[in-house]
């Protein structure tokens, strides 16, 4: 039997009548690493028109962090409203091949039975969800999560009068493109760039980092399509729409780590009825907390299993977050251990690896040629002493003063001074990883032998159907699934296909043809049955 609380089911039955108007739109205009590297967050190097006037009219946050210096953990949590360590989505990643050289086989994550793609309490509630078009969330998404979901799926898809939650990720600011792109002219003088000071003074770094910024431009022009497609079709004003990235910078010593530039990202929320337009808000959000937002807003229960908590709408938690827990583990080909804790001041990071550099050795990222560059200049010993550090011995443990120290440089950990924040945020980090249960610490073969035994995906049973005849004309039909936390969708005839969430009633002489998925999990085969006068 299906492992779905009825109670929360009944709820999104009574939603799905709730009239349309009364429930708004939302739209998720995402894009790819990237830090607040925008003029609407003090950084004047290129201009944003786009992103500026959303910043206008809407509300920026100062304070919101990945759970993870890179996509696919990031997007895990934001899509289920979980930790990644604590569901075993936390190494760089399971799906699409990118280990080189351990020999493990790809899987996906197979979370608890209770846990899913959080559109689909949406869909329950009568929403139509389109993501335009990325996953990349640790597992094959299902067909439960999304209405459409590829590089067609758009609001305008939906009936008439349907409320919509959709997204669009927009990947050109990928750390790829920073070297795909090379051969491209660019509209940012490199001389302009304003360098990090853990960056040495070079003409290879500036133009990646200028190219950087140039592809910045070029997603803030494609954040303009989307919104004049929702002016022409006059949702501007009746659509709260979501601006932010899945990480900080795809360049080096950025991406993949667990200092503010790897964590912190823009964000900003605009109103269809601009509500605190061109404010700040100050507060520590998490991705863990986008999905239970989400659903706050469009009214729908947050289930209680989400360890994320809503920051806006009728179940806004009471009181704000205090802290913010971030995680890195196994980047590619390479392993890491390491576990962090923020404050509004305070970042503690726990390196459960010490003997292991700071600096991971990935094929990936060495296509990029400022990375090249700081290994070819860290090979002859010409690398200053603040980017050498990256290539030495890490301490078991870190603490910068974010206020003073915001490139995170100094480390506080042995300084007496500070040993009151150094001891509370270290109790906190232990007492988050035993919380969430953290699969980092499991080895990952072990973690895959618990997701797919024997290394053999597990699969989701054949929905069951039951008919109870109620007319002439009509069967009752029940649907029902042996595989715990299984989603089942059905179609009737050629019509599109739905989430099943109560019995429903089908005309006989009707085709219905159902089929089952639990995330990580093999989805079900389709099973197509004929209703009968007899």
């Amino acid at each position: 039997m299906t492992r779905i609380l009825p109670i929360l089911w009944g709820l999104l039955a009574v939603l799905h009548q709730v009239p349309a108007q009364t429930r708004p739109n939302v739209l998720w205009i995402t894009c790819e690493d990237m830090s607040a590297h925008l003029p609407a967050y003090g950084d004047s190097t290129i201009r944003t028109p786009n992103i500026d006037r959303l910043a206008r009219e809407g509300v920026r946050y100062r304070r919101m962090f990945s759970t993870n210096g890179v996509c696919a953990p990031s997007r895990s949590a934001i899509i289920t409203g979980m930790y990644p360590n604590g569901i075993g989505s936390n190494h760089m990643r399971t799906v699409q091949g990118s280990r080189v050289g351990n020999g493990l086989i790809d899987y996906e994550t197979v979370p608890p039975a209770d846990v899913k793609c959080f559109p689909e309490y949406l869909r329950a509630a009568g929403y139509f969800c389109t993501n335009n078009s990325k996953t990349d969330y640790q597992f094959a998404a299902p067909f439960s999560a999304w209405d459409e979901n590829g590089k067609a799926a758009h609001w305008r898809n939906r009936a008439a009068g349907q409320p919509f939650f959709s997204v669009f990720n927009l990947e050109v600011t990928h750390e790829s493109q920073i070297w795909m792109r090379a051969a491209r002219p660019l509209r940012v003088d490199p001389a302009r760039v304003r360098l990090p000071p853990y960056y040495p003074e070079n003409t290879v770094i500036r133009k990646d980092l200028a190219r950087n910024y140039d592809n910045i431009m070029v997603m803030d022009s494609l954040v303009g399509v989307i919104l004049k497609q929702l002016e022409a079709d006059g949702l501007l004003d009746k659509t709260i729409i979501f601006f932010f990235s899945d990480h900080g910078s795809g360049q080096a010593w950025y991406k993949r780590e667990l200092y503010d530039r790897g964590l912190h990202v823009p964000f900003i929320v605009r109103y269809p009825d601009r509500k605190g337009a061109g404010t700040w808000e100050d507060d520590l959000h998490s991705f863990v907390d986008l999905g239970p937002t989400v659903l706050s807003l469009a009214g729908v229960p947050v289930p209680k299993h989400m360890q994320g908590q809503a920051f806006l709408g009728n179940q806004r938690a009471r009181t704000p977050r205090t802290h913010i827990f971030a995680a890195r583990d196994r980047m590619d080909e390479q392993y890491d251990c390491v576990r962090a804790v923020r404050d509004k001041r305070f970042k503690y990071i726990r390196n459960y690896q010490p003997d292991r550099p700071y600096y991971q050795d990935l094929a990936y990222r060495k296509q990029m040629p400022m990375m090249l560059e700081i290994l070819r200049l860290q090979e002859k010993g010409q690398l200053p002493e603040i980017t050498g550090r990256w290539f030495g011995p890490k301490p078991a443990e870190e603490l910068y003063d974010t206020e003073k120290d915001p490139f995170e440089l100094t480390n506080l950990a042995g300084n007496s001074a500070y040993r009151p924040q150094m001891e509370q945020l270290r109790r906190l980090e232990q007492q988050w990883v035993r919380q969430v249960q953290d699969k980092g610490f499991m080895q990952e073969r072990d973690l895959i032998r618990l997701f797919w035994p024997n290394n053999r995906q597990p699969e989701t049973a054949l929905p069951d159907v039951q008919t109870k005849a109620v007319s002439d004309t009509e069967y009752l039909i029940t649907l029902t699934c042996n595989t715990p936390g299984a989603s089942i969708g059905y179609r009737i005839d050629e019509g599109p296909w739905r989430l099943y969430t109560q019995p429903f009633r089908l005309p006989k002489t009707s085709h219905l043809t159902t089929k089952a998925a639990r995330i990580g999990f093999k989805p079900s085969e389709e099973s197509t049955m004929i209703a009968t006068n007899k």
